[in-house]
Parts: structure tokens; sequence; C-alpha cells
């Protein structure tokens, strides 16, 4: 297979001049451009959590199999907990339990996570006054938890009595076993997700009733009882650090507090190529992503523009709630539009796009998905983007693994191969 004339498969950034580079071409002039916040953290190469410099492109590596990091994009979001991380701290309502801080090296390889000790068969650990507003809205809490004494631990959200959603998570099936809602309260999802040295970070999404108040409580156990039910041991202890809060229907990647909550502002990738590069008469665009889940009505775009209002000159591709919406547009005509179904997200997924003698072929996860004909290639394209086309919105959502654009179509046997997962 020919070499494309972009590729950017993550692998180096420049923070200072706010670049990702991309492999190929090499004179630089397919690096994309990005912007992110000091307040945003990755996992780095080693499976520990660090924060990243202003403008330093994330990539992030899997927690345990750090080979190949991809390019990890998110929305704008705030942490609601203060001091998320000291839980000795006054503004953690310690019941029946004591908390004994920097007693252990928590995920950021540091001495900075707190053991949890029962001191009662009724204990919990509570945090209390995130607040919210009289209306019902969705949010995720997470925790990161490691085992001390004790198989389970258990978290609940409560809101006005008798409103709350309870999770059980056991150590050593590193399963959650039970997720249930009561009253006005509705469970949506819940996540484990293991990092080294025996830490988890557990999370669950949840829709609170209309009542204003919003209170979590942590527990660790014997047993695999509610939080307020009777343990076999009193003494049970885990291991906390890096409490998270967040207005959004999944965890998105954790943001240290201390007094005040902190909002981690949305990253940008855009703008790499220009006409010269895409001056082509044949064309393929191979995009290599895991999608985030959006909410309903929210944009996550990836477009190869010309960055115009008007005529529109683009191919772009949205990635929905549980849908791709492809469009091609030329000189302000919609002559390509197809859809993916029943994509999953947060699940890592493949599209290939082809164009060639007026004939688009769309494939997805190894297979053809669709072939349109009477399609031109956009007419003026010069930027490779994961925004909308005039890059002022639409910030693509998921994490990239792969980007490129060839100047030829690729057989079929090349397009199921490139995009077999």
């Amino acid at each position: 297979m020919s070499n494309p004339i972009l590729a950017m498969i993550p692998s180096g950034y420049n923070a200072a001049d706010a670049k990702l580079y991309s492999i190929l071409p090499s004179d630089g002039s397919g690096d994309f451009t990005v912007s992110v916040d000091a307040d945003a953290t990755r996992v780095n190469k080693e499976g520990l959590i660090e924060g990243v410099a202003l403008n330093q492109a994330r990539l992030t590596y899997d927690p345990l199999n750090p080979e190949c990091p991809s390019l990890l994009l998110e929305p704008t979001l705030t942490n609601l907990q203060v001091y998320s991380q000291e839980f000795d701290n006054a503004a953690w309502l310690k019941i029946q339990s004591t908390i004994t801080a920097n007693n252990t090296i928590s995920p950021s390889g540091e001495l900075n996570a707190d053991k949890l000790q029962r001191t009662a068969t009724n204990s919990s650990f509570v945090l209390d006054g995130i607040g919210k507003s009289t209306d019902a809205k969705t949010y995720t809490t997470s925790i990161f938890v490691k085992q001390g004494e004790g198989d389970f631990f258990a978290i609940r959200a409560q809101g006005a009595y008798p409103s709350r959603v309870d999770l059980r998570f056991q150590f050593s099936t590193k399963q959650i076993i039970q997720y249930v809602a009561d009253s006005s309260f509705t469970a949506l999802s819940s996540n484990v997700k293991e990092f080294k040295n025996g830490w988890f970070r557990i999370s669950m999404t949840y829709t609170t009733d209309t009542a204003a108040g919003l209170t979590n409580y942590f527990s660790s156990r014997s047993s695999s009882g509610n939080t307020d039910s009777t343990d076999i041991n009193a003494n049970a202890n885990c291991f906390l650090w890096g409490c998270q809060v967040e207005e959004n229907n999944y965890v998105t990647s954790y943001v240290p507090t201390t007094n005040t909550s902190v909002t981690r502002t949305n990253d940008i990738c855009k703008d790499a190529g220009n006409a010269a590069l895409f001056n082509v008469s044949k064309l393929s665009l191979f995009i290599d992503v895991n999608n985030f889940k959006t909410n309903t009505g929210s944009f996550s775009y990836i477009v190869l523009t010309d960055g115009q209002n008007s005529p529109i000159n683009m191919i772009r591709l949205d990635y929905a709630q549980n849908n791709i919406y492809i469009r091609g547009y030329n000189n302000g005509t919609l002559e390509l539009s197809n859809n993916i179904n029943s994509v999953v997200a947060n699940q890592r997924n493949k599209v290939l796009l082809t164009f060639d003698n007026n004939e688009a072929k769309t494939y997805f996860n190894g297979v053809l998905e669709d072939t349109s004909t009477s399609i031109a290639i956009p007419s003026g394209l010069n930027s490779l983007s994961f925004t909308n086309r005039t890059e002022s919105g639409g910030y693509f959502q998921g994490e990239v693994h792969d980007a490129r654009v060839y100047d030829r179509v690729l057989t079929e046997a090349e397009a199921i191969k490139l995009t077999t997962i």
C-alpha cells in the first residue's frame, strides 16, 4: 500500500508551538494546531496519571498496556468535587470512619492516596454538598479505589430521600455486582477501569431528582450489603484517590481540585494540511477513533474542508449518539449523504471514504457499507480538522488512533484490510 499524503498516528508534539506532529508529510505542512487546558491530565507511558502543559497534545496510554498512545479529545467539563484527593480535609464528612492521609502510592505514582478505615458496622464515608439546581440532571461520579481489608466497595448518590442510586463493586472479581436506583433517581450506566498496582477507577452515571442537594457516600465492606446495611467486619478498609463529580453522561479524565471546583476546557485539534497538499483528483480519507458518547443534540465532527461558510465545500463525519452521519458538499450542493447506524459509543471504530470518477464508497469496520454515484470531490480543500468546517465548534470528543489522507483510491481489498478491527 502506497504512503498517504497525510498521516497522523499520535506520537509527537510541541507544546510551545501548540502542535501535534503528523508523520507525513515530512515538511510539517500536515501538522495539527492544538489547544489544551493546563488543568487537563493524561495517562503517561508508565501507566501513571500526570498533568499536561498548556497546549500539550494529550497523548494518552492504556494504563495496563502502555504501548501505542492515542490522542485524547474531551469536552469542557467541571469537577464539582472540592479537595478531590484530600479526604482528610474538613470538606469531607466522615461518619463512623477515619482517614489516614498520604498512606500509599496513588495512580499518579506519588505518596498521596488516603486510607479509609471504618470504625463501626454501619459506617460510611460521606461527601456532602455538591449541590445542583432544581432541574433533574445527569451526573457521573467516579473515584479511584484500591483494596484493603474487605472484598467490596460501595458508592451511593443520594438526593431527596429515598431517591438514590447504589453501586457495589467486588475486588476479587473486578466486577460491579449491583447497580440500582430507587424512587426518582435513574441509574444510566456504570464502568470499571483497571489501573496499575491494584487501583480501579469506578464510575456511575445517573439522573437525579428535582430536589436540591446531592450527596455521595463511599464505603469499604467485607460483605456485599448496601451502604447502610450491617457488615460482618467493622474494620474493613480501602484506599482512595481522585474523586470526580461531573455533569455529563460519561466519565472523563481526572481533574484535580483543591478548595474550589475546576473546569477543564475542551481540547481542540485542527488545521492540518493546505490547498497544495489536498489538490487531488482522487481521494481516500481514513479515520480510526474511539468516539465518546455525546449528549443528544450535540455535534462531534471530523472534517476535510476549505473552511468557508459559503459555498460549502467539505467532507464531514458527524459522530452522534449511536450513528455516524457522513456528508459531502461541493460548491454548496449536498452530493453525499450516508448514515452508519447502530454505532456503539466508547468503542474503537474505523471509517474509510473513497472518491473516484464520480463514485464514493464508505467502509466501516471491514465492511463496504455504501456506494454512491454522481459524486465529485469537493473543491478547494485545504485542512483536516476535528471540528466543524469553520473550526469554531463541534469539537470531536473521543480518542484518535489514526487519521490518513491518500491521493488515490484504495482498492476494496486494501480498504477492508485497513478498516478491519
